[in-house]
């Protein structure tokens, strides 16, 4: 199969080399991402006169802080794109991301607020700049209509969550036992890892560049966009709708999720206190366990000539996720029965929490890598980091959406929160739906290469 896709390309699994030193980079960057934002809510609220103090914020200004924090944090993939398309390439970003991940991280280490503060703002520059470069890096590995470029996407995807699982646990259990800082501090050792691990796989990167050089759409970068560039680019904004509602409801996990499940969940179970931030880890295990399945379930479907476009997979992906909040109505409802937990009794049971879970990762698997390779297929190659940082912007809006959503569950109440995000979310699904076929037109056939080579 090598020779008939890229001569000079290396092959592992029927994938290229680069992919993999991708993947463990990213794999190793999530691993401190997530086991920062598994313990950040639960570190800020705290109390300060525990052997395990906190910063003892209340839960609005906690979710306030982590809303402003994950919006930035993704954000900032706006300039670390258009830096890395304008000066120093995507390979370079990367590196310069990760080494300003790794002083944010270490930094986070110190029992200070001047460096609290200082940690989280090291670390937002440091994801803006190696987040969207290393996205759009593993689109470049597979030339245009190549059908291995989805499957090699939640490959990457999956490099992800094994990071963010092992980091929820690992993290998370290190922040609750025996101090947040220490926990803080392991993420930054991950992240070195990761770096370490990405300079030593240079010579494997060298295919995910062949796209972006010596290609005809970058020797003249003032070229102006064709009508169908510009038409792809609207289907792209418009699907990035899609994305902020998504990730406004998906990222309660963080915030409010996390909170619920320190708070009010009973988590005892045969006398071992389940700590609160493990239910992090869920969503990374159902990844690891159903993405190649979710994967495996669009292909056939895209082999049986049934509807199974990158949108569509988007809004069903976007319904799934949303109907998993209906489980946090159910939690949120039982509790108001229960009342609080009190010597092991009381309080709603784990199992929603972990349904909900479930869902939202199903969810995830239709929209997230799929939206992620849309956007390499979709956008013109002299703008393709930038749209991708545009894409993680629009993340970082729902990510501030789920902050504000967080906030008001002061004043409104969980159950009002949790059914009100799962009813939007299942609207707003269906109503995506109506417009769909109008919206792909506008795509001018961008996947029509791959579903022919499917047949």
């Amino acid at each position: 199969m090598a020779d008939t896709i890229d001569v000079k390309q290396k092959e592992l699994f029927g994938h290229p080399v680069g992919l993999y030193v991708l993947f463990f980079t990213e794999m190793w960057e999530r691993f401190s991402f997530y086991g920062m934002r598994a313990i950040l809510v639960l570190y800020l609220v705290a109390e300060t006169k525990t052997t395990n103090a906190g910063l003892g914020w209340t839960n609005g200004e906690a979710l306030a802080l982590y809303g402003w924090y994950t919006m930035l944090v993704y954000v900032s993939s706006i300039p670390g794109g258009w830096l890395a398309d304008k000066f120093f390439g995507q390979k370079r970003a990367v590196l310069y991301g990760g080494i300003l991940l790794v002083a944010g991280h270490g930094i986070l280490a110190v029992e200070e607020m001047w460096a609290f503060y200082s940690g989280l703002a090291l670390i937002i520059l440091g994801v803006g700049l190696l987040k969207p470069n290393i996205s759009t890096m593993v689109g470049g590995l597979y030339k245009k209509g190549d059908i291995r470029r989805d499957k090699g996407f939640t490959i990457f995807y999956i490099g992800i969550n094994v990071g963010a699982f092992l980091s929820s646990i690992i993290v998370g259990y290190v922040g609750e036992v025996y101090g947040w800082h220490y926990g803080f501090g392991l993420a930054g050792i991950g992240m070195a890892l990761g770096l370490i691990q990405y300079i030593a796989g240079q010579k494997y990167l060298h295919d995910a560049l062949s796209h972006e050089e010596g290609s005809e759409d970058l020797v003249d970068q003032n070229k102006s966009l064709t009508k169908i560039e510009k038409d792809r680019i609207i289907v792209l904004f418009i699907s990035f709708f899609l994305v902020i509602v998504f990730w406004g409801a998906f990222e309660q996990a963080g915030g409010l999720m996390n909170i619920y499940a320190s708070e009010k969940t009973n988590r005892l179970i045969m006398g071992f206190d389940f700590p609160a931030s493990w239910f992090q880890s869920f969503n990374a295990m159902f990844i690891i366990l159903l993405g190649t399945t979710v994967a495996g379930f669009w292909a056939k479907r895209k082999l049986q000539g049934k509807v199974s476009t990158s949108l569509f997979k988007m809004i069903v992906g976007l319904i799934i996720m949303g109907m998993g909040f209906f489980f946090m109505t159910a939690a949120a409802a039982q509790f108001n029965v229960n009342g609080p937990v009190v010597d092991g009794q009381g309080g709603s049971a784990m199992y929603w929490l972990v349904l909900a879970y479930l869902f939202h990762t199903v969810g995830e698997l239709s929209l997230s890598p799929v939206a992620l390779s849309y956007i390499t297929k979709l956008a013109p190659v002299k703008y393709a980091s930038l749209i991708m940082g545009v894409y993680f912007a629009m993340t970082g809006i729902g990510n501030k959406v789920a902050g504000l959503l967080g906030e008001a569950s002061e004043s409104l109440g969980e159950y009002t929160i949790f059914t009100g995000i799962a009813v939007f979310c299942v609207g707003f699904g269906l109503l995506m739906l109506l417009f769909r076929k109008k919206l792909e037109v506008l795509t001018h056939g961008a996947e029509d290469d791959e579903h022919e080579m499917a047949h």
